[in-house]
């Protein structure tokens, strides 16, 4: 029987980190989508249901996670009618190194009327692995196309990034909002990756989605990146078989003093 790789198993000691969740930033560092995704997941299960979207989460990054026992401390904000409001501290010891809010919105039906949208295009790969095999990621860029390594696209045109992300806590399969959440942290490889690798470290995340994604693979495709006095901010448009239905965007800093170069080596997810 395969086993499902997972950033987390759930312990009587919190959610203890695999090596899946390890980061290129630091040797005893979790990556981005590990954090983001462990708060998505217990939003997700304390606060979801089936009458309202999430719609909007965002992600504080403001210290590095390490590779200990985590827990995850939520609180209900606010209960409306058609508005719900929910935060969560991750937590390594006392040490809150994540702090995310969850905005819900109840579905209803979309107001008469057409609005402007921009055109968007975007191709998966083709041949997309089936099944519970871990497989890495695909990236691609205006001048490569799609390939399996991120230090093929270390140039100046436009990246893209699929995936379907391995599941957050080990023996729970991801729900289409954990996926979302997982794979639109690759927003900040998408906008920051360049000819050096990626130089900036996010210090947030913020995905907001019009509805759940439908199947495994999610792409994301940067849409601007914006720089100055080593500050940037990157957007990029979410994607599933069915066209886009979200969008991500992240801050970062400048970190030129640990650079991520991808041109020797694969990463099997995104550098946050």
């Amino acid at each position: 029987m395969t086993v499902r790789p997972a950033h987390f198993a759930d312990s009587p000691d919190g959610f203890l980190p695999s090596p899946y969740a390890r980061s290129r930033w630091g040797e005893d560092q979790l990556n981005g989508p590990a954090v983001v995704g462990l708060a998505a997941h217990c939003l997700e299960r304390d606060y979801g249901s089936a009458d309202f979207q999430p719609a909007r989460l965002t992600v504080d990054l403001f210290k590095a996670a390490r590779g200990v026992p985590t827990t995850v401390r939520a609180r209900l904000i606010r209960d409306g009618r058609r508005i719900r409001n929910a935060e969560c501290d991750v937590l390594q010891g006392d040490v809150v190194v994540a702090r995310a809010g969850l905005v819900f919105y109840r579905r209803s039906s979309a107001p008469e009327g057409e609005q402007w949208s921009p055109p968007v295009e975007f191709t998966f790969p083709d041949s997309l692995p089936t099944g519970d095999e871990h497989t890495l990621p695909y990236t691609g860029s205006d001048a490569v196309g799609w390939t399996q390594k991120i230090g093929d696209h270390q140039n100046t045109s436009r990246t893209r990034f699929v995936d379907r992300g391995i599941d957050v806590v080990a023996g729970q399969p991801n729900t289409p909002f954990v996926r979302a959440s997982v794979v639109g942290e690759a927003t900040s490889l998408v906008t920051h990756l360049g000819t050096r690798g990626v130089g900036y470290i996010n210090g947030d995340l913020t995905v907001g989605l019009t509805r759940l994604p439908v199947g495994e693979w999610i792409g994301v495709q940067a849409e601007s990146h914006w720089a100055a006095d080593g500050v940037t901010v990157g957007t990029a448009t979410l994607f599933d078989g069915t066209g886009p239905f979200g969008s991500g965007m992240v801050t970062a800093l400048a970190n030129p003093s640990a650079a991520l170069d991808f041109s020797t080596h694969s990463q099997p997810n995104p550098p946050a």
